[in-house]
């Protein structure tokens, strides 16, 4: 493998990955992305929302939220709601891992960062602690 085949395999430009695709809604930003992220896991019955302010610690996202469905069905029913919000609201087409399973969800909307969790598997990987959250910090 040449040089610049690897380049072309493995290379992200960081702008196509943090700017809004050129057809989303006017006025799209972190915080109106993360407002419906937010209203969209409470509106669906979401449990223990957690929201994690990623700036500054992180190049990944501004924010991480966390949440937890009570089985398989609903995390998956959560997901797809908040995918088809986000298409609907802003023409955002976010990446998702594991919708299928149902186990944990992964929403990456390039500025904020969605986990959807069943109860066990959010206990077993306990982002939360990974991140450190303060006592009485950033929850939703």
């Amino acid at each position: 493998m040449t040089m610049q085949e690897d380049r072309n395999l493995s290379y992200i430009d960081p702008a196509a990955t943090t700017a809004p695709a050129p057809n989303a809604a006017p006025g799209l930003t972190g915080a109106a992305i993360l407002d419906l992220v937010l209203q969209s896991l409470d509106d669906d019955k979401a449990e223990d929302i957690v929201q994690i302010d990623l700036r500054g610690r992180s190049s990944m996202a501004d924010h991480m939220v966390i949440a937890t469905g009570r089985s398989s069905r609903q995390v998956g029913a959560i997901a797809q709601k908040l995918i088809d919000r986000l298409k609907e609201r802003f023409r955002l087409s976010a990446r998702v891992e594991g919708k299928d399973a149902g186990d944990w969800v992964l929403i990456d909307t390039g500025d904020v960062v969605v986990h959807v969790f069943r109860p066990e598997v959010r206990e077993f990987y306990q982002l939360e602690k990974m991140w450190q959250i303060p006592a009485g910090g950033a929850r939703a």
